[in-house]
């Protein structure tokens, strides 16, 4: 997780407030829905048209139309002091996410093309080799989380669109994650390729996260990987399950969230290593047979619910209301588990009427939605960034989906 890089590029100076209000002047209102008129406190219009609408403003706002970042997307709008021409990686895996569900549901958005542009953050460092860096043009850190999520999203361009060199993209990834274990703690990810086991750095640490992301990442990448690359990815991702297991599972069977350089625990629990963890087992499960992968699916679901859900000021119940980009990971591992585990089908009610709440009261006059879907804006400038949007454009795609909702063609 990387707030210490995300916090500062969300701090605003007083000398942005004129840019903040010129900006907001020109902003068109959202684009309504064809036939569909909206009441206060009323639900209509379908999923997919709301996830659509919202990428419309998404892409006017953020999208890069010319120089040589066009065709991607910046980190904030409005721009922040010391922005880069486009955004990072994270927040790029992010919107790439959301634009499958988009394509998967009916919706031209050039889908290939953002899915091609993987490859402008694609570096070649020893002695890791391929791997793709946190910013455009192969410059900053590698981190193997946002490698791994590139590769999920790989693994699902290959299911839309059938193209055989996201497969070679994949094995790649595979490889460069390798090169992030050794045998500190007996095994596991480090979080960052620059920041392997050094001593007194506080960003030198083996995280849920990386481990968690590896795991799902290749457990997709099995089902449709060359027969003759399955039984290492299958070993590689067990070994990583069980050094998670061993090592960042609590009592409650939720996971905490680092093991430092230092081997001391970080003591947090954050929803999307839970559902890393549950769609790993899940995974683990159906390829292995072995039931416990299942049952300790089941468990991490059912103590999550219990752990990250309640009253949320005037929401009688709701997921946390920071973080969004989290929550959905863990809402996208309840579904893929509810086949197994009918339980998971009230956890996503939950989730369902949040989102609707949300849409209701949690987005700004521009369309754009807050970090906090009850509504409260973030005085830190979070709310700007790029992740907040990619969150709710992907929450609005995967329930679509999971009411089997498509654009009428």
């Amino acid at each position: 997780m990387k707030y210490p890089m995300i916090l500062s590029q969300f701090i605003c100076t007083l000398l942005l407030a004129p840019v903040l209000s010129s900006c907001d002047a020109s902003i068109e209102p959202m684009p309504p829905f064809k036939g569909v008129r909206e009441k206060k406190g009323e639900q209509t219009g379908t999923w997919h048209e709301k996830a659509y609408a919202t990428y419309q403003v998404v892409e006017r706002l953020y999208g890069v139309k010319t120089g040589a970042a066009a065709g991607l997307f910046r980190q904030n709008y409005p721009i922040h002091p010391g922005d880069a021409d486009a955004s990072d990686l994270w927040n790029y895996d992010g919107i790439v996410s959301g634009i499958a569900g988009l394509n998967s549901l009916g919706y031209e958005v050039d889908y290939a093309a953002k899915v091609e542009n993987y490859e402008r953050y694609l570096s070649n460092i020893a002695p890791g080799g391929w791997g793709y860096a946190s910013m455009p043009g192969g410059s900053g850190d590698r981190y193997y989380d946002d490698n791994s999520i590139v590769g999920i999203n790989l693994v699902e361009a290959y299911r839309q669109l059938q193209n055989p060199v996201y497969l070679e993209r994949c094995a790649r990834i595979v490889s460069f994650l390798r090169s992030g274990v050794d045998n500190t703690f007996g095994g596991g990810l480090w979080w960052c390729e620059q920041y392997k086991n050094i001593p007194g750095q506080e960003n030198s640490n083996k995280p849920a996260c990386a481990n968690g992301f590896a795991q799902w990442f290749l457990l997709s990448y099995y089902e449709i990987c060359p027969d003759a690359e399955k039984a290492s990815v299958l070993s590689f991702a067990q070994e990583l399950y069980e050094w998670v297991y061993n090592n960042l599972r609590d009592d409650r069977n939720l996971y905490l969230n680092q093991k430092n350089v230092d081997g001391t625990i970080q003591d947090v629990r954050w929803t999307y290593n839970s559902g890393a963890m549950i769609a790993a087992g899940l995974r683990l499960y159906r390829i292995t047979g072995q039931h416990r992968y299942l049952d300790e699916a089941i468990a991490t679901a059912d103590a999550s619910y219990d752990y990250f859900t309640g009253p949320k000021g005037d929401i009688p119940l709701s997921y946390p209301l920071n973080d969004p980009w989290f929550n959905v990971k863990l809402i996208r591992a309840y579904i893929e588990l509810l086949p197994e585990h009918p339980a998971c089908a009230n956890y996503i009610g939950t989730f369902v009427s949040n989102l609707g709440r949300a849409w209701l009261n949690g987005r700004q006059t521009n369309g754009l939605w807050y970090e906090d879907w009850s509504g409260v804006p973030n005085e830190d400038g979070r709310d700007d960034n790029l992740l907040m949007q990619d969150a709710a454009i992907e929450s609005l795609c995967l329930i679509a989906l999971y009411e089997n909702e498509h654009k009428e063609q």
